[in-house]
């Protein structure tokens, strides 16, 4: 990764690892694809290689990110699906023109042509778990600071941080320091 951009936030759901390109939403946001060269990486990363991206694109990705969330977490509340947020990645979707491919190795990849082939990919992603196509359920990281929808696929659906290595780790750290500072106040 390029140095001076925040490392990506990379999990097993394409449709909420593209959220979590814009992470701590309730407090000092952090946008991770702050450029078009940015949205290439992550996109490579992702495995949906495209050559180039343009600022309109970028404009484009980031209207989807913020469909897909505003959705996801209608969803996670058990709320109507935001009207606009149901138009964009209906649309998104349908331009894009990416191929599924089987490799020798017996793998999906995508064969994508550009940005919105690889957006109809991630908007395709995010319809299959909002329908209910696949096990699991949209929650909320329990950080407040965060707030991101993610989609809980563990065995008990009992999930509460989007991510354990950030905000579970800075939630856990916190409660012990509270806790350490209560425990010295009390001893003295």
């Amino acid at each position: 990764m390029p140095p001076g951009f925040p490392d990506f936030r990379l999990g097993s759901v394409l449709a909420t690892s593209f959220t979590a390109t814009l992470t701590e939403r309730h407090g000092d946001a952090v946008e991770r694809i702050p450029t078009p060269q940015r949205l290439v990486d992550w996109l490579a990363v992702n495995g949906l290689d495209v050559d180039s991206c343009t600022t309109a694109q970028l404009d484009l990705a980031r209207e989807l990110r913020e469909a897909i969330h505003a959705a996801a977490t209608a969803t996670a509340l058990q709320d109507t699906l935001p009207v606009s947020a149901v138009q964009v990645i209906n649309e998104c979707s349908a331009r894009g023109r990416a191929a599924a491919v089987l490799t020798p190795d017996g793998e999906r990849r995508w064969r994508v042509s550009g940005v919105e082939d690889a957006l109809g990919v991630i908007a395709a992603d995010t319809i299959s778990l909002i329908a209910g196509e696949r096990d699991g359920k949209f929650a909320l990281c329990a950080s407040p600071t965060c707030r991101a929808a993610f989609f809980d696929a563990s065995q008990s659906r009992t999930r509460r941080w989007c991510d354990m290595n950030t905000c579970g780790n800075r939630q856990k750290k916190a409660r012990f320091n509270a806790n350490h500072r209560k425990n010295t106040e009390t001893a003295r």
